[in-house]
Protein backbone atom coordinates (compact mmCIF):
# COMPACT_ATOMS: atom_id res chain seq x y z
CA UNK A 1 0.00 0.00 0.00
CA UNK A 2 1.41 3.38 -0.97
CA UNK A 3 1.34 5.66 1.78
CA UNK A 4 2.36 8.70 -0.03
CA UNK A 5 0.19 11.63 -1.58
CA UNK A 6 -0.12 11.16 -5.25
CA UNK A 7 1.52 14.05 -7.37
CA UNK A 8 -2.00 15.88 -7.91
CA UNK A 9 -2.49 16.27 -3.91
CA UNK A 10 1.00 17.04 -4.12
CA UNK A 11 0.86 20.08 -6.59
CA UNK A 12 -2.06 20.75 -4.79
CA UNK A 13 -1.00 21.38 -1.17
CA UNK A 14 2.32 23.14 -2.67
CA UNK A 15 -0.43 25.79 -3.91
CA UNK A 16 -2.28 26.01 -0.85
CA UNK A 17 0.59 26.08 1.03
CA UNK A 18 2.63 29.34 -0.78
CA UNK A 19 -0.61 30.85 -0.27
CA UNK A 20 -1.32 30.69 3.17
CA UNK A 21 2.39 31.62 3.62
CA UNK A 22 2.30 34.08 1.79
CA UNK A 23 -1.52 36.07 2.84
CA UNK A 24 -2.14 34.70 5.95
CA UNK A 25 0.91 34.03 7.94
CA UNK A 26 1.80 37.10 9.21
CA UNK A 27 -1.57 38.18 10.95
CA UNK A 28 -1.84 35.02 12.51
CA UNK A 29 -1.09 35.74 16.20
CA UNK A 30 -3.66 38.87 16.01
CA UNK A 31 -6.38 37.24 14.62
CA UNK A 32 -5.66 34.34 17.41
CA UNK A 33 -6.16 36.42 19.93
CA UNK A 34 -9.15 38.28 18.66
CA UNK A 35 -12.68 37.02 18.51
CA UNK A 36 -14.14 38.11 15.71
CA UNK A 37 -14.74 36.26 12.75
CA UNK A 38 -12.14 37.24 10.14
CA UNK A 39 -14.48 38.37 7.11
CA UNK A 40 -11.03 39.36 5.10
CA UNK A 41 -9.73 35.95 5.36
CA UNK A 42 -13.31 34.29 3.84
CA UNK A 43 -13.09 36.66 1.51
CA UNK A 44 -9.66 35.62 0.42
CA UNK A 45 -9.86 31.77 0.80
CA UNK A 46 -12.85 32.25 -1.87
CA UNK A 47 -11.09 33.71 -4.09
CA UNK A 48 -8.21 31.26 -3.66
CA UNK A 49 -11.45 28.55 -4.53
CA UNK A 50 -10.82 27.10 -0.97
CA UNK A 51 -14.54 27.35 -0.01
CA UNK A 52 -16.65 24.67 -1.02
CA UNK A 53 -13.62 22.62 -2.29
CA UNK A 54 -15.48 19.05 -2.14
CA UNK A 55 -18.75 20.48 -3.77
CA UNK A 56 -19.81 19.93 -7.27
CA UNK A 57 -19.09 22.52 -9.71
CA UNK A 58 -23.15 22.83 -10.76
CA UNK A 59 -23.14 23.56 -6.73
CA UNK A 60 -20.64 26.67 -7.12
CA UNK A 61 -18.14 24.65 -5.87
CA UNK A 62 -14.56 23.30 -7.28
CA UNK A 63 -15.41 19.85 -7.79
CA UNK A 64 -12.49 18.03 -5.35
CA UNK A 65 -12.81 16.26 -2.98
CA UNK A 66 -13.01 15.54 0.73
CA UNK A 67 -9.05 14.33 0.64
CA UNK A 68 -8.20 18.00 -1.08
CA UNK A 69 -10.74 20.06 1.70
CA UNK A 70 -8.10 17.81 4.81
CA UNK A 71 -5.07 18.80 2.85
CA UNK A 72 -6.37 22.60 2.66
CA UNK A 73 -7.49 22.74 5.50
CA UNK A 74 -3.69 20.93 7.21
CA UNK A 75 -1.83 23.46 4.69
CA UNK A 76 -3.64 26.73 6.55
CA UNK A 77 -3.76 26.00 9.93
CA UNK A 78 0.14 25.46 9.35
CA UNK A 79 0.11 28.86 8.69
CA UNK A 80 -2.73 30.67 10.61
CA UNK A 81 -4.11 28.39 13.17
CA UNK A 82 -7.22 30.21 13.34
CA UNK A 83 -7.72 30.97 9.26
CA UNK A 84 -8.24 27.22 9.86
CA UNK A 85 -11.53 27.93 10.93
CA UNK A 86 -12.72 29.37 8.05
CA UNK A 87 -11.57 26.43 5.74
CA UNK A 88 -13.53 24.26 8.30
CA UNK A 89 -16.67 26.91 8.00
CA UNK A 90 -16.83 26.23 4.29
CA UNK A 91 -16.25 22.51 3.81
CA UNK A 92 -16.96 20.88 6.58
CA UNK A 93 -19.72 21.19 9.18
CA UNK A 94 -22.92 22.32 8.60
CA UNK A 95 -22.28 23.65 5.07
CA UNK A 96 -21.54 19.89 4.18
CA UNK A 97 -24.75 18.86 5.36
CA UNK A 98 -26.56 22.08 3.65
CA UNK A 99 -25.28 21.02 0.05
CA UNK A 100 -25.57 17.14 0.95
CA UNK A 101 -29.44 17.82 1.27
CA UNK A 102 -30.51 20.91 0.68
CA UNK A 103 -33.27 21.62 -2.47
CA UNK A 104 -32.10 22.62 -5.41
CA UNK A 105 -34.19 26.08 -4.78
CA UNK A 106 -32.45 26.08 -1.52
CA UNK A 107 -29.35 26.14 -2.81
CA UNK A 108 -29.85 28.53 -5.35
CA UNK A 109 -31.10 31.15 -2.45
CA UNK A 110 -28.08 30.41 -0.08
CA UNK A 111 -24.79 28.81 -1.46
CA UNK A 112 -23.89 31.91 -3.54
CA UNK A 113 -23.43 33.86 0.14
CA UNK A 114 -22.31 30.67 1.76
CA UNK A 115 -19.13 30.00 -1.02
CA UNK A 116 -18.21 33.88 -1.66
CA UNK A 117 -17.30 34.27 1.82
CA UNK A 118 -20.26 37.06 2.71
CA UNK A 119 -22.42 34.43 4.66
CA UNK A 120 -21.63 32.08 7.28
CA UNK A 121 -23.55 29.34 8.42
CA UNK A 122 -23.86 28.06 12.46
CA UNK A 123 -25.28 24.91 13.80
CA UNK A 124 -27.82 24.82 15.84
CA UNK A 125 -27.91 21.33 17.71
CA UNK A 126 -26.73 21.28 21.63
CA UNK A 127 -28.94 22.59 24.60
CA UNK A 128 -29.19 23.00 28.14
CA UNK A 129 -30.45 19.12 28.70
CA UNK A 130 -29.27 18.15 25.40
CA UNK A 131 -25.50 17.35 24.73
CA UNK A 132 -24.36 14.07 23.89
CA UNK A 133 -28.00 12.56 24.48
CA UNK A 134 -28.78 14.88 21.20
CA UNK A 135 -31.94 12.74 20.59
CA UNK A 136 -33.07 14.35 23.65
CA UNK A 137 -33.52 17.54 22.00
CA UNK A 138 -36.88 19.67 22.80
CA UNK A 139 -36.89 21.93 20.12
CA UNK A 140 -39.94 22.05 18.59
CA UNK A 141 -41.27 22.59 14.47
CA UNK A 142 -44.97 22.13 14.31
CA UNK A 143 -47.01 22.57 11.71
CA UNK A 144 -49.50 25.84 11.17
CA UNK A 145 -50.59 25.63 7.40
CA UNK A 146 -47.67 25.92 5.07
CA UNK A 147 -45.59 27.26 7.63
CA UNK A 148 -43.91 25.94 10.92
CA UNK A 149 -43.65 27.24 14.30
CA UNK A 150 -40.52 27.15 16.18
CA UNK A 151 -39.88 27.09 20.09
CA UNK A 152 -37.29 26.18 21.98
CA UNK A 153 -33.35 27.15 22.55
CA UNK A 154 -29.51 26.12 21.25
CA UNK A 155 -26.41 26.50 23.36
CA UNK A 156 -22.78 26.07 22.61
CA UNK A 157 -22.98 27.20 18.60
CA UNK A 158 -20.02 28.26 16.91
CA UNK A 159 -19.71 30.86 14.69
CA UNK A 160 -23.47 31.95 16.24
CA UNK A 161 -22.45 35.67 17.06
CA UNK A 162 -21.57 36.30 13.24
CA UNK A 163 -23.51 33.91 11.72
CA UNK A 164 -26.00 34.74 9.34
CA UNK A 165 -27.52 31.48 8.98
CA UNK A 166 -28.48 28.70 10.96
CA UNK A 167 -29.16 24.76 10.44
CA UNK A 168 -31.19 24.27 13.25
CA UNK A 169 -32.26 20.64 14.68
CA UNK A 170 -35.65 20.09 15.69
CA UNK A 171 -38.19 17.37 16.80
CA UNK A 172 -41.35 17.36 14.66
CA UNK A 173 -42.54 13.99 16.71
CA UNK A 174 -41.45 12.13 19.16
CA UNK A 175 -38.29 9.49 18.84
CA UNK A 176 -35.61 9.95 17.05
CA UNK A 177 -37.55 9.47 13.82
CA UNK A 178 -39.30 12.59 14.98
CA UNK A 179 -36.12 14.57 13.93
CA UNK A 180 -34.85 16.74 11.53
CA UNK A 181 -33.36 19.91 10.67
CA UNK A 182 -34.78 23.31 9.23
CA UNK A 183 -33.01 26.62 8.18
CA UNK A 184 -33.49 29.99 9.77
CA UNK A 185 -32.05 33.44 8.81
CA UNK A 186 -30.56 36.03 11.45
CA UNK A 187 -33.29 38.24 12.01
CA UNK A 188 -36.29 36.08 11.56
CA UNK A 189 -39.45 37.38 13.67
CA UNK A 190 -39.09 34.76 17.27
CA UNK A 191 -35.45 34.22 16.46
CA UNK A 192 -33.26 36.15 19.24
CA UNK A 193 -29.15 35.64 19.80
CA UNK A 194 -28.07 36.16 23.22
CA UNK A 195 -25.47 38.03 24.12
CA UNK A 196 -21.66 36.26 23.33
CA UNK A 197 -20.38 33.80 25.96
CA UNK A 198 -16.52 32.63 25.43
CA UNK A 199 -14.71 29.33 25.57
CA UNK A 200 -11.43 28.59 27.11
CA UNK A 201 -10.03 28.98 23.59
CA UNK A 202 -10.95 32.70 23.38
CA UNK A 203 -14.11 31.44 20.94
CA UNK A 204 -17.43 33.21 21.38
CA UNK A 205 -20.28 31.72 21.15
CA UNK A 206 -24.42 32.66 22.04
CA UNK A 207 -27.70 31.09 23.07
CA UNK A 208 -30.61 31.10 20.37
CA UNK A 209 -33.88 31.33 21.35
CA UNK A 210 -37.00 30.57 19.17
CA UNK A 211 -39.82 31.85 20.59
CA UNK A 212 -42.89 31.47 18.38
CA UNK A 213 -40.82 31.54 15.14
CA UNK A 214 -42.39 31.15 11.87
CA UNK A 215 -40.77 29.63 8.89
CA UNK A 216 -41.72 28.35 5.76
CA UNK A 217 -41.95 25.01 4.97
CA UNK A 218 -39.53 26.11 2.05
CA UNK A 219 -37.09 26.11 5.11
CA UNK A 220 -37.42 22.95 6.16
CA UNK A 221 -34.05 20.97 5.17
CA UNK A 222 -34.95 17.42 6.53
CA UNK A 223 -38.09 16.20 7.41
CA UNK A 224 -38.85 13.79 10.08
CA UNK A 225 -37.20 10.91 9.81
CA UNK A 226 -33.86 13.26 8.99
CA UNK A 227 -31.93 12.53 11.62
CA UNK A 228 -29.71 9.76 10.64
CA UNK A 229 -28.86 11.78 7.34
CA UNK A 230 -28.05 14.30 9.36
CA UNK A 231 -25.62 12.36 11.44
CA UNK A 232 -24.10 10.68 8.36
CA UNK A 233 -23.37 14.38 7.02
CA UNK A 234 -22.00 15.28 10.38
CA UNK A 235 -19.36 12.51 10.23
CA UNK A 236 -17.91 15.35 8.00
CA UNK A 237 -17.31 17.60 10.55
CA UNK A 238 -15.40 15.56 12.68
CA UNK A 239 -12.95 15.38 9.75
CA UNK A 240 -12.68 18.96 10.07
CA UNK A 241 -12.37 19.04 13.63
CA UNK A 242 -9.59 15.63 13.03
CA UNK A 243 -7.96 18.04 10.58
CA UNK A 244 -7.22 21.09 12.78
CA UNK A 245 -6.94 19.18 15.70
CA UNK A 246 -3.53 17.46 14.01
CA UNK A 247 -2.32 20.33 12.43
CA UNK A 248 -2.63 22.55 15.58
CA UNK A 249 -0.21 19.66 17.19
CA UNK A 250 1.93 19.55 13.86
CA UNK A 251 2.45 23.82 14.14
CA UNK A 252 3.38 23.15 17.88
CA UNK A 253 6.11 20.31 17.36
CA UNK A 254 7.73 22.50 14.23
CA UNK A 255 7.89 25.61 16.65
CA UNK A 256 9.00 23.63 19.60
CA UNK A 257 11.51 21.84 17.10
CA UNK A 258 13.00 24.63 16.14
CA UNK A 259 13.31 26.11 19.51
CA UNK A 260 14.84 23.00 20.51
CA UNK A 261 17.32 23.24 18.08
CA UNK A 262 18.71 27.23 18.51
CA UNK A 263 17.97 27.36 22.47
CA UNK A 264 21.09 26.56 24.39
CA UNK A 265 21.06 25.58 28.05
CA UNK A 266 23.98 24.47 30.31
CA UNK A 267 25.63 25.44 27.40
CA UNK A 268 24.09 22.86 24.98
CA UNK A 269 21.28 22.73 22.28
CA UNK A 270 18.11 21.06 23.97
CA UNK A 271 17.77 18.87 21.15
CA UNK A 272 20.94 17.46 23.09
CA UNK A 273 18.96 16.18 26.02
CA UNK A 274 17.73 12.86 25.98
CA UNK A 275 15.43 13.27 27.48
CA UNK A 276 13.83 16.01 24.82
CA UNK A 277 15.09 13.76 22.08
CA UNK A 278 12.71 11.16 23.71
CA UNK A 279 9.65 13.54 24.05
CA UNK A 280 9.93 14.49 20.59
CA UNK A 281 10.36 10.91 19.16
CA UNK A 282 7.09 10.35 20.84
CA UNK A 283 5.38 13.02 19.64
CA UNK A 284 6.32 12.19 15.77
CA UNK A 285 4.64 9.06 16.53
CA UNK A 286 1.93 10.50 17.50
CA UNK A 287 1.64 12.46 14.45
CA UNK A 288 2.34 10.46 12.29
CA UNK A 289 -0.19 7.51 13.47
CA UNK A 290 -3.20 10.03 13.69
CA UNK A 291 -2.47 11.22 9.53
CA UNK A 292 -2.77 7.87 8.68
CA UNK A 293 -6.25 7.59 10.88
CA UNK A 294 -7.48 10.32 9.20
CA UNK A 295 -5.82 10.24 5.75
CA UNK A 296 -7.98 6.87 5.47
CA UNK A 297 -11.24 8.32 6.72
CA UNK A 298 -10.62 10.71 4.25
CA UNK A 299 -9.98 8.84 1.21
CA UNK A 300 -12.86 6.74 2.27
CA UNK A 301 -15.29 9.26 1.88
CA UNK A 302 -13.78 10.48 -1.68
CA UNK A 303 -16.99 9.58 -3.28
CA UNK A 304 -19.75 9.61 -0.52
CA UNK A 305 -19.39 10.27 3.19
CA UNK A 306 -17.13 8.22 5.66
CA UNK A 307 -18.40 5.77 7.82
CA UNK A 308 -18.69 6.47 10.72
CA UNK A 309 -16.46 3.91 12.49
CA UNK A 310 -13.54 5.53 10.69
CA UNK A 311 -14.66 8.94 10.87
CA UNK A 312 -14.82 8.29 14.88
CA UNK A 313 -11.57 6.21 15.00
CA UNK A 314 -9.63 9.39 12.92
CA UNK A 315 -11.08 11.98 15.40
CA UNK A 316 -10.25 10.17 18.84
CA UNK A 317 -6.44 9.40 17.12
CA UNK A 318 -6.29 13.20 16.27
CA UNK A 319 -7.54 14.74 19.17
CA UNK A 320 -5.34 13.18 21.29
CA UNK A 321 -2.18 13.46 19.25
CA UNK A 322 -3.42 17.50 18.52
CA UNK A 323 -3.86 17.88 22.01
CA UNK A 324 -0.81 15.75 23.89
CA UNK A 325 1.61 16.84 21.34
CA UNK A 326 0.65 20.78 21.80
CA UNK A 327 1.06 20.55 25.35
CA UNK A 328 4.32 18.92 25.32
CA UNK A 329 5.29 21.51 22.59
CA UNK A 330 4.39 23.85 25.53
CA UNK A 331 6.38 22.28 28.36
CA UNK A 332 9.66 21.99 26.05
CA UNK A 333 9.33 25.55 25.38
CA UNK A 334 9.06 26.66 29.28
CA UNK A 335 7.62 30.05 29.26
CA UNK A 336 7.93 31.07 26.53
CA UNK A 337 5.28 28.05 25.06
CA UNK A 338 2.91 29.71 27.85
CA UNK A 339 3.16 32.97 26.41
CA UNK A 340 0.81 34.81 24.91
CA UNK A 341 3.32 35.93 22.56
CA UNK A 342 3.60 32.42 21.04
CA UNK A 343 0.82 30.61 19.20
CA UNK A 344 1.51 27.53 21.37
CA UNK A 345 -0.52 28.29 24.13
CA UNK A 346 -3.59 28.85 21.87
CA UNK A 347 -2.78 26.05 20.26
CA UNK A 348 -2.93 24.26 23.94
CA UNK A 349 -6.24 25.89 24.31
CA UNK A 350 -7.90 24.81 20.99
CA UNK A 351 -6.90 21.73 20.48
CA UNK A 352 -8.13 20.88 24.23
CA UNK A 353 -11.68 21.91 22.99
CA UNK A 354 -11.83 19.91 20.65
CA UNK A 355 -11.56 17.01 22.72
CA UNK A 356 -15.07 18.15 23.63
CA UNK A 357 -16.97 19.60 20.47
CA UNK A 358 -18.61 17.16 17.62
CA UNK A 359 -18.34 14.46 20.00
CA UNK A 360 -16.31 13.81 22.93
CA UNK A 361 -13.44 11.30 23.13
CA UNK A 362 -16.01 9.48 25.52
CA UNK A 363 -18.50 9.34 22.92
CA UNK A 364 -16.76 7.92 20.31
CA UNK A 365 -14.95 5.21 22.45
CA UNK A 366 -18.31 4.04 22.51
CA UNK A 367 -19.15 4.37 18.84
CA UNK A 368 -15.77 2.59 18.30
CA UNK A 369 -16.32 -0.19 20.59
CA UNK A 370 -19.87 -1.08 18.72
CA UNK A 371 -18.01 -1.17 15.81
CA UNK A 372 -15.75 -3.68 17.07
CA UNK A 373 -18.56 -6.04 18.52
CA UNK A 374 -20.70 -5.60 15.88
CA UNK A 375 -23.87 -4.08 17.99
CA UNK A 376 -24.98 -0.92 19.88
CA UNK A 377 -24.79 -0.19 23.11
CA UNK A 378 -27.72 1.87 24.86
CA UNK A 379 -26.16 4.65 27.02
CA UNK A 380 -29.77 5.27 28.42
CA UNK A 381 -31.31 3.75 31.85
CA UNK A 382 -33.49 0.80 31.02
CA UNK A 383 -37.14 1.26 31.14
CA UNK A 384 -38.56 -0.74 33.86
CA UNK A 385 -40.84 -3.76 32.66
Amino acid sequence: MDFDLCEEHRTFVDSVRRFAQDKLAAGALQRAHSPAYPQDVAAMLAEQGLLGIAFAPEHGGQGGTLMHAVLAIQEVALACPKSADIVQAGNFGPIRTFVEYASDQQKQRFLPGLLSGKTLIALGMSEPDAGSAVTELKTSARADGDDFIINGSKVFSTHSPSADLFLVYVRFGPGVDGIGSVLLERGTPGFSIGSPSAFMSGEEWSQLYFDECRIPAANVLLGQGGFKKQIAGFNVERLGNSSRSLALGRYCFNVAREHALTRKQFGRALCEFQGLQWKFAEMALKLESAQLMLYRAAMEGEHGLPSAQSTALAKLACNQAGWEVANDAMQVMGAMGYSRESLVEYCVRRTRGWMIAGGSIEMLKNRIAEGVFGRSFSQREAKPK
